[in-house]
């Protein structure tokens, strides 16, 4: 955690001062390794177990630190959304998190024969194309505003893969918003087969039916029912449409909480809104907490790295936001600036350059 929350600009030095935090405070009952090449070796062989486990107590202690904030209008709202991080242009980065575009033999000779200008700004636009980058898709508690889950892979990975992946995470009768990315029969019909419901931006990528007579007609119900669904013989999804105006055009929601009773129109509007939250969330990781590039050379160092970063991240806003939440802040108003203690000097030359107290 120590290395994690680190401000220093290189993996190696991260651990220096890590190093020297835990012998200060662990004195010589147990020394630390003393290698940033050993502790990442065992971090190699711990992250995964300890993973598992610190995402499990971390829930726990939301749940029981943050159960005032835990729902959001009766509902466990979990928001849904990925984005990039840079990872440094080594070979190994490259054959690991780079597109997977592949050129046959022949193709690459007859590129290597080129000598034209336009094989030259071929080769330049495939090479900016070709930056290696992690594809992170993230599970985000709306009512608590910390990580539920994640996945991570290559740059041209599918967030509806990763999204399909962390299922089985989701906690019972969940309520799943998002963006425009995350339509499709499939991923909407596997969400509610498993006992969630969804509320969804939609855009003109989306073929919504009417009138179909599969349920009761209502105002504002509406079917997805792709061709090839039907043709399968498969049901329709039925949803409701709900249509708001932003200022500039008007934006549509789909749901599939058929009750207005259980779920109204401005509730709807009001979650999809705190989904923005998610984002805030994914700015703060790489401006605030500088992961917008991670430092690792070796693919698998990558993945660790990157994992421990946003552990780091749900510790901190954890501890944070239950303090904040016992004085009347609600998470949404807390600063994740202000919750990364920074010091300016050596911290194991300077006791005072901790805190001493949950108010400082």
């Amino acid at each position: 955690m120590l290395w994690a929350w680190s401000d220093e600009k290189t993996l190696t030095d991260r651990f220096r001062i890590a190093r020297k935090i835990i012998c200060r405070l662990r004195g010589e009952q147990e020394q630390p390794a003393s290698s940033y090449q050993a502790f990442i070796k065992l971090l190699r062989r711990w992250t995964e177990p300890l993973r598992e486990m610190l995402t499990e107590a971390f829930r726990e202690r939301a749940r029981e630190s943050l159960k005032s904030v835990w729902k959001v209008g009766g509902w466990l709202v979990l928001a849904v959304d990925g984005s990039r991080l840079d990872v440094p242009r080594t070979r190994r980065n490259e054959g690991r998190y780079s597109p997977r575009t592949k050129l046959s033999r022949a193709a690459q000779k007859r590129r290597r024969a080129r000598r034209s200008k336009r094989r030259t700004q071929q080769a330049s636009r495939e090479r900016k194309a070709n930056v290696p980058r992690i594809w992170l898709t993230m599970l985000w508690h709306v009512g608590s505003g910390l990580p539920w889950s994640w996945r991570a892979g290559a740059g041209d990975s599918s967030e509806r893969g990763h999204l399909h992946e962390m299922l089985p995470e989701l906690p019972a009768a969940a309520l799943i918003t998002a963006d425009a990315g995350f339509v499709g029969y499939d991923v909407w019909n596997t969400l509610l087969d498993a006992g969630h419901h969804l509320l969804i931006r939609v855009g003109s990528n989306v073929r919504l039916l009417k009138n179909l007579g599969y349920v009761r007609e209502r105002r504002g119900l509406v079917y997805l029912w792709p061709d090839q669904k039907a043709q399968a013989q498969l049901p329709p999804l039925v949803l409701r449409l709900i249509e708001i105006h932003n200022g500039r055009h008007p934006v549509y929601l789909v749901t599939s909480v058929l009750d207005v009773a259980r779920l109204s129109d401005v509730e709807a509007v009001q979650i999809y809104r705190r989904r923005w939250g998610i984002e805030l969330f994914y700015r703060h990781c790489k401006q605030t907490f500088e992961r917008r590039k991670l430092r690792s050379h070796n693919p698998d160092n990558v993945m660790i790295e990157l994992h421990w970063s946003l552990l780091g991240m749900w510790a901190l806003g954890l501890h944070s936001h239950s303090h904040l939440l016992r004085r009347g802040v609600l998470p949404d108003r807390a600063s994740a600036s202000l919750a990364c203690f920074v010091p300016t000097v050596d911290p194991c030359e300077n006791t005072k350059a901790f805190p001493t107290s949950a108010s400082d």
